[in-house]
């Protein structure tokens, strides 16, 4: 059974001991989660011969709970010799807006990365950014009309659901998007449930109803502003670079909040 933990290191790794990266109002992190990992074969193995051991010395079978407390003692005994497996997760909290923007697609490693920061800090009163209207609803519109908002176009690649339990989701990629085949899904009672959009021919990625962005690209022309820079110069160039892309994805935050109708009011 694993064994986690986490720890946090520096965003410019061995350059910096300082935890975290501050440029005016944004502040990056990195998480680190290690884990100990240990085979559950060996564990079975090191459990059946204690469990043997004892029954055989005691002469009777031991209980569930005697079990369960031996199954604790053999992990204990065997994290010396577990091998870790590290992964990171990264934090950018936009304090002109007051977002807290988690690098990862897992809502349980967003949750487990906000309650070591709220942790850390004694208090993260923060809720998932939502909107208004249903954000499936706006996305199926702009799927069905070919109307977009001003400043966002639409890419080849939608995913859609069926609105009742066991209705299909429709997959489609590299093709337009308004076409008779994606409206007969829309006819059928599917809704857009992941978009792939363009945003100013700065920045591709695509988004899904639970307001999750993904697959992040920015532009040649955007990650050529920063080349006047000297990259032997790291941290210079890390710190640019964040300023750059930090103030380039909050713009697109604020515009696709926007096309989406609005944050929902609290």
């Amino acid at each position: 059974m694993p064994q986690k933990r986490w720890l946090s290191i520096s965003p410019l790794g061995k350059l910096s001991d300082q935890l975290f990266h501050l440029a005016g109002a944004q502040i990056f992190l990195v998480i680190r989660r290690e884990e100990k990992v240990i085979p559950s074969a060996v564990i079975k193995d090191e459990l059946a011969e204690k469990i043997s051991k004892l029954e055989s010395d005691q002469g009777r079978s031991l209980k569930k709970t005697e079990k369960d407390s031996l199954r604790d003692e053999v992990l204990h005994s065997l994290l010396p010799r577990a091998f870790s497996r590290n992964s990171s997760t990264k934090i950018w909290i936009d304090n002109s807006k007051g977002l807290v923007i988690v690098d990862t697609g897992s809502s349980k490693r967003a949750e487990d990365a906000l309650a070591l920061l709220r942790k850390t800090i004694g208090s993260l009163p923060v809720v998932p950014l939502t909107m208004e209207s249903p954000i499936e609803l706006s996305m199926t519109e702009w799927v069905r009309s070919g109307d977009m908002p001003a400043g966002f176009t639409m890419r080849d690649e939608a995913e859609l659901k069926a609105v009742l339990e066991g209705g299909g989701v429709a997959r489609v990629t590299n093709q337009d998007l308004v076409s008779d085949e994606v409206a007969t899904h829309i006819g059928a009672g599917k809704v857009v449930t992941r978009l792939a959009l363009d945003w100013q021919e700065r920045v591709t990625f695509t988004l899904d109803d639970c307001m999750v962005i993904k697959k992040v690209k920015f532009s040649d022309s955007l990650l050529d502003q920063n080349d006047d820079i000297d990259r032997e110069d790291i941290a210079q160039r890390f710190d640019a670079d964040f300023i750059l892309f930090t103030g380039e994805f909050s713009h697109l935050i604020t515009s696709l909040t926007a096309a989406l109708g609005g944050e929902a009011q609290r």
